[in-house]
């Protein structure tokens, strides 16, 4: 059994996270165990699974000192001798952990790009500088979408050594269920509303400044619309207040984060993504797997249309623009479309077995040269 040192932020229910306990779930862990090392000290939502699955989790100094950063991972790494892998997914600031394996001579250091731009803003300026350094340390290349593989390892380097890894899903679960509607959209009395839904991290990467806009017109045009917004953030104060500012505080939903998330899809009627920027965000793959019509903004790549019930629009466009789209879809019986996500690439089964065997073929690689 060979053991993946996974570096995020930390493991909370965000996408990434989301996607790697995906993954973690779906691995023959006789054969490929996970550990993660988290770059931020708060404990994450999944971490009692992950010990219960065996992982266990390692919390470094997070990235204001790199001094301190390399010295903790030179630490770590002498004490556990076994890692050969480092896969990692902090965007740019995952030179840290490159660099750190690379100084330790950890032969094996994967970086995975999940975004195609970095954050505006003067923060962010370092990363936007580092960014570039990334392909001079890793060792492989390994993106969710090819131009999110671009952006971070330049089309060169792409092309010569990558693996593209989808944002995969256990497809059956998020089928749409008349059932599961019907007990959502009871319980929460949405019976005849017009449910618009978006799950994401409440941060300005989401924009969800831009969703509450559009769906004030959206609800001016249609007052029994509701929209369901999922998942918890630095910003969910300033939304509520917008929502308030708006005149909209009552037609619209915060949850927070839901372990039932899969189920909600079937209760939306409309799913909306206003994101700066993205990778391929595996929400959009679960709500076409629901058969939920989708609005997304045109800055997700388009390899994230897998059903023909997507339609994508600019984040220039008017908010009026953006509500005609979303009232224009008419309501329509929802069918399966597994087949069609299987075929796509996104059956989580089928993924972490390639992913499972990838890391073994590296490893084994690795020690046919020893």
């Amino acid at each position: 059994m060979i053991r993946i040192l996974q570096s995020v932020s930390n493991m909370d229910r965000g996408g990434i996270e989301t996607m790697l306990m995906n993954f973690y779930r779906n691995t023959d862990r006789s054969q490929v165990q996970f550990d993660f090392l988290a770059n931020k000290p708060q404990p994450g939502d999944y971490d009692e699974e992950i010990r219960e699955l065996g992982g266990r989790i390692f919390v470094s100094p997070g990235f204001m000192s790199y001094r301190k950063y390399v010295d903790y991972m030179t630490d770590l790494f002498r004490q556990n001798p076994e890692y050969k892998i480092i896969h990692t997914h902090n965007g740019s600031l995952m030179l840290y952990a490159l660099k750190s394996a690379q100084k330790n001579n950890i032969p094996i250091r994967i970086a995975h790009a999940h975004a195609t731009a970095v954050p505006v803003g003067l923060k962010n300026e370092v990363k936007k500088l580092i960014r570039p350094m990334i392909k001079y340390v890793a060792t492989d290349y390994w993106g969710c979408s090819e131009a999110a593989g671009r952006f971070y390892f330049s089309e060169k380097r792409w092309e010569r050594n990558h693996q593209l890894i989808h944002n995969a899903i256990n497809v059956d679960d998020f089928l749409f269920s008349e059932e599961k509607r019907e007990s959502i959209r009871s319980k929460y009395a949405l019976r005849d509303k017009l449910v618009i839904g978006h799950v994401g991290r409440l941060a300005p990467q989401k924009n969800q400044k831009k969703l509450l806009d559009v769906f004030a017109l959206v609800h001016k045009s249609n007052p029994a619309a509701q929209l369901v917004i999922i998942g918890t953030g630095e910003l969910e104060q300033k939304l509520k207040e917008q929502a308030k500012q708006l005149g909209i505080e009552n037609a619209v939903t915060f949850t927070g984060v839901l372990s039932n998330v899969n189920e909600w899809y079937s209760a939306f009627d409309v799913f909306v993504m206003t994101s700066l920027y993205e990778g391929l965000p595996v929400v959009a793959v679960e709500a076409q797997a629901s058969d939920l019509p989708c609005v997304l903004c045109d800055t997700i790549t388009p390899e994230v249309k897998i059903t023909d019930n997507v339609l994508f629009s600019s984040l220039e466009d008017s908010d009026a623009s953006w509500a005609k789209i979303i009232l224009d879809f008419k309501p329509k019986a929802r069918i399966s479309r597994a087949d069609e996500v299987k075929k796509a690439g996104y059956d989580i089964k089928t993924e972490a077995e390639r992913m499972q065997n990838l890391y073994l073929s590296l490893y084994n690689g690795w020690k046919e040269k020893q």
